[in-house]
């Protein structure tokens, strides 16, 4: 459901950035890697999207999930549905081995239709 601004507008649209818990990151790490999949996932939408995501002010969510497997579970779920994704695989210069996959950028999308592929995750 969209969520109600204090000018009493409404969020029809937003972008979920999902981490990775089960890998060991600081939070500056997590932060740089969720940043990667929200610019990477933004390039990939839709034009009109970006633009009425944009004019609303960007909303973004942030979740998590506990393994490899519920990312790419997650990222199949969003590819099918026709969602822009951007799955992030670290460089391994600083805090994780090369190669090692991190974050997740859907969207941005329809909020409610983020909601049937991210709505039972839990919030960072």
């Amino acid at each position: 459901m969209p969520v109600e601004t204090r000018d009493n507008e409404y969020y029809k649209y937003k972008q979920c950035l999902i981490i990775r818990n089960d890998v060991k990151m600081s939070c500056g790490k997590k932060c740089a890697q969720l940043a990667h999949a929200s610019v990477g996932a933004y390039e990939h939408a839709d034009k009109t999207v970006k633009k009425l995501w944009y004019a609303e002010g960007m909303k973004k969510v942030v979740l998590k999930v506990d393994s490899l497997q519920a990312l790419y579970l997650i990222k199949t779920n969003a590819d099918m549905a026709g969602f822009s994704t951007s799955l992030i695989c670290d460089a391994g210069h600083t805090e994780v081995e090369p190669g090692t996959v991190t974050a997740l950028g859907i969207g941005p999308a329809k909020s409610e239709d983020l909601d049937k592929i991210t709505g039972k995750l839990q919030l960072l």
